[in-house]
Protein backbone atom coordinates (compact mmCIF):
# COMPACT_ATOMS: atom_id res chain seq x y z
CA UNK A 1 0.00 0.00 0.00
CA UNK A 2 1.74 3.21 -0.90
CA UNK A 3 -0.15 6.14 0.55
CA UNK A 4 0.79 9.46 -0.70
CA UNK A 5 2.14 12.74 1.31
CA UNK A 6 1.17 15.72 -0.42
CA UNK A 7 3.07 18.75 -0.61
CA UNK A 8 2.55 22.63 0.71
CA UNK A 9 1.63 23.41 -3.12
CA UNK A 10 -0.41 19.99 -3.67
CA UNK A 11 -2.39 20.54 -0.39
CA UNK A 12 -3.23 24.00 -1.28
CA UNK A 13 -4.73 22.82 -4.37
CA UNK A 14 -6.51 20.24 -2.42
CA UNK A 15 -7.80 23.14 0.11
CA UNK A 16 -9.27 25.06 -2.71
CA UNK A 17 -10.66 22.24 -4.64
CA UNK A 18 -12.25 22.08 -1.20
CA UNK A 19 -13.24 24.96 -0.43
CA UNK A 20 -15.51 25.05 -4.62
CA UNK A 21 -17.13 21.64 -3.21
CA UNK A 22 -18.38 23.26 -0.14
CA UNK A 23 -19.99 26.17 -2.34
CA UNK A 24 -21.31 23.80 -4.86
CA UNK A 25 -23.15 22.05 -1.28
CA UNK A 26 -24.34 25.21 -0.47
CA UNK A 27 -25.85 26.03 -3.58
CA UNK A 28 -27.91 22.87 -4.31
CA UNK A 29 -28.87 22.69 -0.68
CA UNK A 30 -31.12 25.71 -1.48
CA UNK A 31 -32.62 23.87 -4.02
CA UNK A 32 -33.70 20.69 -2.39
CA UNK A 33 -37.59 21.24 -2.14
CA UNK A 34 -40.19 19.30 -2.90
CA UNK A 35 -41.14 18.87 -7.33
CA UNK A 36 -37.71 19.04 -8.41
CA UNK A 37 -36.27 16.00 -9.61
CA UNK A 38 -32.68 14.60 -9.01
CA UNK A 39 -31.72 15.10 -12.46
CA UNK A 40 -31.88 18.89 -12.29
CA UNK A 41 -30.25 18.93 -9.34
CA UNK A 42 -27.14 17.15 -11.12
CA UNK A 43 -27.49 19.88 -13.82
CA UNK A 44 -27.31 22.22 -11.53
CA UNK A 45 -24.55 21.20 -9.74
CA UNK A 46 -22.50 20.39 -12.96
CA UNK A 47 -23.23 23.96 -14.51
CA UNK A 48 -21.96 25.32 -11.34
CA UNK A 49 -18.75 22.91 -11.38
CA UNK A 50 -18.04 24.16 -15.07
CA UNK A 51 -18.65 27.56 -14.16
CA UNK A 52 -15.77 27.24 -11.78
CA UNK A 53 -13.30 25.89 -14.25
CA UNK A 54 -13.60 22.55 -12.75
CA UNK A 55 -14.58 19.17 -13.62
CA UNK A 56 -17.02 17.08 -12.37
CA UNK A 57 -15.26 14.06 -11.17
CA UNK A 58 -17.86 11.52 -10.58
CA UNK A 59 -19.24 11.70 -14.36
CA UNK A 60 -18.18 8.77 -16.36
CA UNK A 61 -16.08 7.40 -13.44
CA UNK A 62 -15.59 3.63 -14.10
CA UNK A 63 -19.02 4.53 -16.32
CA UNK A 64 -21.16 6.37 -13.75
CA UNK A 65 -23.39 8.29 -15.87
CA UNK A 66 -23.95 11.85 -13.75
CA UNK A 67 -21.86 14.38 -12.03
CA UNK A 68 -23.33 13.45 -8.60
CA UNK A 69 -24.78 10.51 -6.57
CA UNK A 70 -27.87 11.47 -5.51
CA UNK A 71 -29.68 8.50 -3.02
CA UNK A 72 -33.50 8.73 -1.46
CA UNK A 73 -34.65 7.50 1.63
CA UNK A 74 -33.51 3.77 1.57
CA UNK A 75 -31.07 4.38 -0.97
CA UNK A 76 -27.31 4.46 0.55
CA UNK A 77 -24.98 6.01 -1.78
CA UNK A 78 -24.54 5.69 -5.96
CA UNK A 79 -28.01 6.80 -6.88
CA UNK A 80 -28.12 7.79 -10.58
CA UNK A 81 -29.84 11.24 -11.19
CA UNK A 82 -33.32 10.81 -13.02
CA UNK A 83 -36.07 12.79 -14.40
CA UNK A 84 -38.55 10.55 -13.02
CA UNK A 85 -37.01 10.35 -9.19
CA UNK A 86 -39.26 13.89 -8.14
CA UNK A 87 -38.14 15.14 -4.49
CA UNK A 88 -41.05 14.96 -1.71
CA UNK A 89 -41.71 16.24 1.60
CA UNK A 90 -40.60 13.85 4.19
CA UNK A 91 -37.51 12.41 1.85
CA UNK A 92 -34.24 12.22 3.01
CA UNK A 93 -31.76 13.24 0.34
CA UNK A 94 -28.24 12.33 -0.01
CA UNK A 95 -25.81 13.97 -2.29
CA UNK A 96 -22.01 12.54 -2.90
CA UNK A 97 -19.97 15.28 -5.36
CA UNK A 98 -16.62 15.75 -6.15
CA UNK A 99 -14.59 17.99 -8.42
CA UNK A 100 -11.02 18.33 -9.77
CA UNK A 101 -9.32 21.74 -9.93
CA UNK A 102 -5.72 21.82 -11.15
CA UNK A 103 -5.82 18.10 -11.32
CA UNK A 104 -6.85 17.52 -7.60
CA UNK A 105 -9.70 15.90 -6.28
CA UNK A 106 -12.33 16.76 -3.65
CA UNK A 107 -15.26 14.80 -2.78
CA UNK A 108 -17.81 15.10 0.37
CA UNK A 109 -21.70 13.93 1.03
CA UNK A 110 -24.34 15.65 2.94
CA UNK A 111 -27.67 14.47 4.00
CA UNK A 112 -30.31 16.54 3.59
CA UNK A 113 -33.90 16.34 5.15
CA UNK A 114 -36.63 17.81 2.94
CA UNK A 115 -39.36 19.82 4.80
CA UNK A 116 -40.61 17.50 8.28
CA UNK A 117 -38.65 14.46 8.64
CA UNK A 118 -39.76 11.93 11.49
CA UNK A 119 -37.72 12.12 14.84
CA UNK A 120 -36.51 8.78 13.76
CA UNK A 121 -34.70 10.36 9.86
CA UNK A 122 -33.19 13.35 12.32
CA UNK A 123 -31.77 11.15 14.96
CA UNK A 124 -30.35 9.14 12.09
CA UNK A 125 -28.93 12.05 10.02
CA UNK A 126 -27.60 13.96 13.22
CA UNK A 127 -25.51 10.51 14.26
CA UNK A 128 -24.47 9.93 11.28
CA UNK A 129 -22.75 13.14 10.84
CA UNK A 130 -21.53 13.09 14.68
CA UNK A 131 -19.98 9.54 13.69
CA UNK A 132 -17.72 11.25 11.83
CA UNK A 133 -16.62 14.49 13.99
CA UNK A 134 -15.88 11.60 16.70
CA UNK A 135 -13.57 9.78 14.06
CA UNK A 136 -11.77 12.35 13.19
CA UNK A 137 -10.97 13.63 16.90
CA UNK A 138 -8.35 10.54 16.25
CA UNK A 139 -7.18 11.63 12.75
CA UNK A 140 -3.71 13.39 14.52
CA UNK A 141 -0.25 12.32 13.11
CA UNK A 142 1.15 9.60 15.45
CA UNK A 143 -2.31 7.82 15.57
CA UNK A 144 -3.49 4.82 13.81
CA UNK A 145 -5.94 4.31 10.88
CA UNK A 146 -7.93 1.77 13.30
CA UNK A 147 -8.43 4.85 15.89
CA UNK A 148 -10.77 6.35 13.16
CA UNK A 149 -12.63 3.75 11.84
CA UNK A 150 -13.15 2.46 15.77
CA UNK A 151 -14.60 5.70 17.15
CA UNK A 152 -16.77 6.30 14.12
CA UNK A 153 -18.46 2.48 14.75
CA UNK A 154 -18.64 3.00 18.60
CA UNK A 155 -20.54 5.75 18.58
CA UNK A 156 -23.02 4.87 15.73
CA UNK A 157 -23.33 1.28 17.36
CA UNK A 158 -24.66 3.45 20.64
CA UNK A 159 -27.72 3.51 18.93
CA UNK A 160 -28.23 0.46 17.37
CA UNK A 161 -27.68 1.53 14.04
CA UNK A 162 -26.48 -0.09 10.95
CA UNK A 163 -23.06 0.63 9.99
CA UNK A 164 -22.54 -0.02 6.15
CA UNK A 165 -19.68 -2.83 5.81
CA UNK A 166 -19.59 -3.07 2.11
CA UNK A 167 -18.74 0.53 1.45
CA UNK A 168 -15.89 2.59 2.87
CA UNK A 169 -13.91 5.73 3.07
CA UNK A 170 -10.39 6.28 1.00
CA UNK A 171 -7.62 8.26 0.34
CA UNK A 172 -7.82 11.07 -1.74
CA UNK A 173 -5.54 13.36 -4.55
CA UNK A 174 -4.85 12.93 -7.79
CA UNK A 175 -6.92 10.37 -7.87
CA UNK A 176 -10.66 10.35 -6.50
CA UNK A 177 -9.47 6.85 -4.46
CA UNK A 178 -6.25 6.20 -3.17
CA UNK A 179 -4.71 3.98 -0.90
CA UNK A 180 -5.59 3.65 2.54
CA UNK A 181 -9.31 2.22 2.43
CA UNK A 182 -10.66 3.95 5.92
CA UNK A 183 -13.67 1.48 7.14
CA UNK A 184 -16.33 2.61 9.79
CA UNK A 185 -15.95 0.51 11.83
CA UNK A 186 -13.40 -1.40 13.96
CA UNK A 187 -10.41 -3.76 12.35
CA UNK A 188 -8.30 -6.56 13.88
CA UNK A 189 -5.36 -4.21 12.95
CA UNK A 190 -4.24 -1.12 13.59
CA UNK A 191 -3.56 0.40 9.63
CA UNK A 192 -1.35 2.79 8.81
CA UNK A 193 0.18 5.20 11.12
CA UNK A 194 -0.98 9.05 10.40
CA UNK A 195 0.82 10.95 8.80
CA UNK A 196 0.92 15.15 8.07
CA UNK A 197 0.18 15.61 4.36
CA UNK A 198 -1.96 12.46 4.21
CA UNK A 199 -5.64 13.42 2.67
CA UNK A 200 -8.28 11.10 3.28
CA UNK A 201 -12.31 10.99 2.60
CA UNK A 202 -14.33 9.51 5.82
CA UNK A 203 -17.40 8.80 5.17
CA UNK A 204 -19.74 7.48 7.49
CA UNK A 205 -22.35 5.43 6.00
CA UNK A 206 -25.04 4.87 8.38
CA UNK A 207 -28.58 2.61 8.62
CA UNK A 208 -31.69 2.97 10.67
CA UNK A 209 -31.81 -0.58 10.23
CA UNK A 210 -29.46 -3.70 9.80
CA UNK A 211 -26.15 -3.20 7.95
CA UNK A 212 -26.82 -5.52 4.91
CA UNK A 213 -26.93 -3.64 1.82
CA UNK A 214 -27.44 -4.77 -2.23
CA UNK A 215 -26.85 -3.32 -5.47
CA UNK A 216 -30.29 -2.40 -8.11
CA UNK A 217 -30.49 -3.91 -11.07
CA UNK A 218 -28.65 -0.56 -12.40
CA UNK A 219 -25.93 -1.65 -10.93
CA UNK A 220 -24.71 1.71 -9.09
CA UNK A 221 -27.46 2.31 -6.80
CA UNK A 222 -26.77 0.33 -2.95
CA UNK A 223 -29.88 -0.05 -0.67
CA UNK A 224 -30.66 -1.01 2.84
CA UNK A 225 -31.69 -4.49 2.41
CA UNK A 226 -34.15 -3.99 4.85
CA UNK A 227 -35.88 -1.35 2.94
CA UNK A 228 -34.57 0.94 5.81
CA UNK A 229 -33.44 4.95 5.85
CA UNK A 230 -30.08 5.84 5.63
CA UNK A 231 -27.84 8.95 5.68
CA UNK A 232 -24.16 9.13 4.48
CA UNK A 233 -22.12 12.07 5.41
CA UNK A 234 -18.80 12.54 4.10
CA UNK A 235 -15.27 15.02 3.94
CA UNK A 236 -12.12 15.30 2.62
CA UNK A 237 -9.79 15.78 5.23
CA UNK A 238 -5.92 16.53 6.03
CA UNK A 239 -3.84 15.42 8.59
CA UNK A 240 -1.43 18.28 9.77
CA UNK A 241 1.15 18.16 13.28
CA UNK A 242 -1.93 19.28 15.11
CA UNK A 243 -6.06 18.82 14.64
CA UNK A 244 -6.81 17.75 11.51
CA UNK A 245 -7.74 20.08 9.00
CA UNK A 246 -11.68 20.01 7.07
CA UNK A 247 -10.91 20.80 3.68
CA UNK A 248 -14.87 20.64 2.28
CA UNK A 249 -16.26 22.47 5.61
CA UNK A 250 -15.35 25.87 6.52
CA UNK A 251 -18.11 26.97 8.62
Amino acid sequence: MSVSIKSEHEIELMRHAGHLLEQVHDELASHIKPGISTKELDRIGEDMIRSMGCIPNFKNYQGFPASFCISLNDEVVHGIPSRQKIIQEGDLVKIDAGLIYKGYHSDAARTYAVGEVSPEAKQLMEVTKQSFFEGIKFAKAGNHLNDVSKAIGAYAAKFNYGIVRDLVGHGIGTHLHEDPQIPNFPQKRRGIKLMPGMTLAIEPMINLGRADVAWEDDEWTVVTMDGSLSAHYENTILITDGEPEILTLTK
